[in-house]
C-alpha cells in the first residue's frame, strides 16, 4: 500500500533568503547589513551607528514617541587564531557553538578581499584500544582544512583574524518549514523590516517606528546596548529566536510549550512590563493572531535586557519565533509564526497614541 505526501513546501519570502545566505558573524555583519539596508531604502530614512547597528525610521508626525522593533542581524561563527606547517588552521568560535555542531561541518572563510574560502572542520585522530571509548569531544580538538599544502600556501588565502560561517543554503521544508542557518536572528531581523514596511505601506500609526538590526548580540548584546542609548525610544518591542520544546527533550514544564506553528511567542517576566505585554497579548487576541506565552523568571538574555535598562528604562516586549536546533547549521522554524508576528506588531504599532503611558 503507497500513501501520497501532499504537505506542500512555502517559499522563504526573497528577502528572507538573501539575509540568511548573507555572511554576518557577530563583528563582521556588513554583508548581511547591506541587505537590510537596501531593502529598507524603498520606505525608510536609513542610518547606522559606528558600531554597525542599522536603523529604518517611518515617521508618523512631528513629536511623535518612537517604538523600537528590534531583530540583531549577527549569527554566529568563528575565527581563524593560528596556522601551521601543513597549512591546517586553528579556530575559535564567535558565539556559542558546541564542539558537536562544528565536528564534520563545512564552512566559509569571509577574507579581506571578499573571497570566501571553503572550509572543513576535522578532529585529530584518535587512536582507541580494545573496549576504550572515544574521549569526550573538546574544540581544542578540531581544525579547518582549507586544501593547502603549507603555511605558506594557507596565508596566501586566509589571515589569522579572518571569520567564517556555516556554508548550505536555506531549504523550504513541507508544511511551511524553513531550514537554514542563521535563523537566529535573520529572522528576527527581517521582521523588524517588513514590520516598519507594513506600517510605512498603511500609513496609520501615530508613532514613529524605527526597525533596528542590531549587531553583536551573540557576544554580548552590544549593539542594542548603544542602540538603545541613542533612539532614546518610548517603547521596545524586541524580536528574536527561542528554543522549541516540541522535540526530544523538550521541557514545556521550564518556560511554557513552545511548539513550531503556535504564533507569536509573547514573552512573560519580570524585566519586561507588564502593561505592554498585556497589551500584546490583547492586541493578539483582537485581531485573530495565533499566539502563546513564555515565561522567563529573572533576565532574557536577548537584546530586550539592554532596552529594558537604557536611560530611564524603556517600556520593553519579547516576542520570540519557536526555533528547533539553534545554534547549529540546521535550524528550524515555521513560516506561519514568522507572519504572526509581523501582524501583531504592525497592530500593537497602529494600537500606540501618543498619549500611550506604560509607567508603572
Amino acid at each position: 500500500m503507497s500513501r501520497c505526501f501532499n504537505a506542500q513546501a512555502v517559499a522563504a519570502p526573497d528577502l528572507l533568503r538573501a539575509l540568511l545566505t548573507a555572511p554576518g558573524p557577530s563583528g563582521h555583519e556588513e554583508d548581511a547589513s547591506r541587505v537590510w539596508r537596501e531593502a529598507a531604502a524603498a520606505f525608510a530614512e536609513v542610518t547606522s551607528d559606528t558600531l554597525g547597528t542599522s536603523f529604518a525610521r517611518v515617521r508618523a508626525a512631528d513629536g511623535a514617541p518612537t517604538l523600537a522593533i528590534v531583530g540583531h542581524i549577527d549569527e554566529i561563527g568563528i575565527a581563524v587564531t593560528d596556522i601551521d606547517e601543513h597549512g591546517l588552521l586553528s579556530f575559535v568560535t564567535i558565539g556559542g557553538i558546541s564542539p558537536e555542531a562544528l565536528h564534520g561541518q563545512r564552512f566559509e572563510l569571509l577574507t579581506a578581499d571578499g573571497r570566501r574560502v571553503p572550509a572543513a572542520v576535522a578532529r585529530k585522530r584518535v587512536y582507541l584500544g580494545a573496549g576504550r571509548e572515544r574521549p569526550r569531544l573538546e574544540l581544542t580538538d578540531l581544525h579547518l582544512d582549507i586544501g593547502a599544502r603549507t603555511r605558506e600556501e594557507a596565508e596566501s588565502l586566509v589571515q589569522v583574524g579572518d571569520a567564517g560561517v556555516w556554508s548550505g543554503e536555506p531549504v523550504d521544508l513541507p508544511n511551511g518549514r524553513l531550514l537554514s542557518k542563521a535563523l537566529d536572528n535573520r529572522l528576527g531581523a527581517y521582521i523588524a523590516l517588513e514590520a516598519a514596511r507594513r506600517v510605512a505601506d498603511a500609513g496609520e500609526a501615530q508613532v514613529d517606528v524605527v526597525a533596528v538590526a542590531a549587531v553583536q548580540e551573540e557576544i554580548g548584546t552590544y549593539g542594542a546596548r548603544a542602540a538603545a542609548f541613542g533612539l532614546d525610544a518610548q517603547v521596545a518591542l524586541v524580536v528574536d529566536v527561542t528554543p522549541a520544546t516540541d522535540v526530544p527533550g523538550g521541557d514545556a514544564r521550564r518556560a511554557g510549550r513552545i511548539d513550531l506553528g503556535s504564533g507569536a511567542m509573547i514573552a512573560r517576566g519580570p524585566t519586561l512590563n507588564k502593561r505592554l505585554t498585556d497589551l500584546l497579548g490583547a492586541v493578539a487576541a483582537d485581531n485573530g493572531i495565533a499566539h502563546a506565552f513564555e515565561v522567563y523568571s529573572r533576565t532574557t538574555q536577548t537584546d530586550a535586557d539592554e532596552f529594558h535598562l537604557a536611560r530611564a528604562g524603556v517600556p520593553t516586549g519579547l516576542i520570540s519565533i519557536p526555533t528547533r536546533y539553534l545554534h547549529s547549521p540546521n535550524e528550524i522554524c515555521d513560516l506561519a509564526d514568522v507572519e504572526s508576528i509581523i501582524r501583531l506588531i504592525v497592530a500593537f504599532a497602529k494600537a500606540l497614541t501618543r498619549d500611550s503611558s506604560f509607567v508603572r
